[in-house]
């Protein structure tokens, strides 16, 4: 039962990912109404702060170098009764970001902790990509190296699920490759810079793709989607 305040909450609030009109009335209603602001950067959230008309917010860095020893002062804070809220640079606070600290030491201090839904670059992907999204699974970003990297994609051949992955674009075309070279005929969508002023959508097989972005080397924020094997494929595999 939660004996905390009832003033005292932790609301997880999502921001853009890209065009700041997505924010939402909720969103920004909640960001007026706290008594605190952690977030993963200070000058980027009051940029976002600023085009809300909001100049009287304390900020606190919150990211994934200091989380571990500053989240214990905020439980703290919230535990006396204060309002506060969390956002990443973009997107939904713990969805590949920080936040999964926070919020677990919250909920083990019995305090009341509430997720705002938003901007998301999986889900944004998933549904303008054109492939099955009744079910999916979600890798956070692609590991660096080549090794770890060839068994995700080696895993993601075989999964009867869409598989969704960040991706940098200094690596896209190696991941890319490393499918084509396994299943060079799989449905693939590249999600760039998404609801940015020049976002795209390239879909089609592995090796079409990997020989257009050899051409046409990739930049901004990508966003990697690649088709399930199906039931009957994975089943037998």
């Amino acid at each position: 039962m939660n004996s905390s305040p009832s003033h005292a909450i932790v609301q997880l609030v999502a921001t853009p990912i890209g065009n700041l009109g997505d924010i939402t009335f909720r969103a920004a209603e909640a960001i007026r109404e706290a008594d605190l602001v952690a977030c993963e950067d200070t000058r980027h959230s009051r940029k976002l702060l600023e085009h809300l008309g909001i100049r009287d917010k304390e900020l606190v860095s919150l990211h994934e170098h200091n989380e571990r020893h500053r989240v214990p002062d905020l439980v703290s804070r919230v535990a006396a009764g204060l309002r506060l809220v969390y956002l990443s640079d973009a997107g939904t606070p713990g969805i590949s970001d920080p936040g999964y600290r926070l919020v677990n030491a919250a909920l083990e201090s019995g305090l009341r902790v509430e997720a705002l839904p938003g901007p998301c670059a999986v889900v944004t992907a998933l549904a303008g990509s054109g492939l099955p999204s009744d079910a999916f699974y979600f890798g956070g970003f692609l590991p660096v190296k080549s090794g770890r990297r060839a068994r995700e994609v080696r895993e993601a051949l075989v999964r009867r699920e869409t598989s969704i992955f960040y991706e940098s674009p200094h690596r896209l075309l190696k991941t890319l490759e490393a499918i084509r070279e396994l299943a060079p005929d799989r449905e693939v969508c590249v999600a760039r810079e998404l609801t940015k002023r020049f976002e795209t959508y390239h879909r089609g097989a592995a090796g079409e793709l990997s020989a257009y972005f050899s051409e046409n080397p990739a930049k901004g924020e990508i966003t990697l989607l690649i088709r399930g094997a199906g039931r009957d494929q994975a089943s037998s595999e």
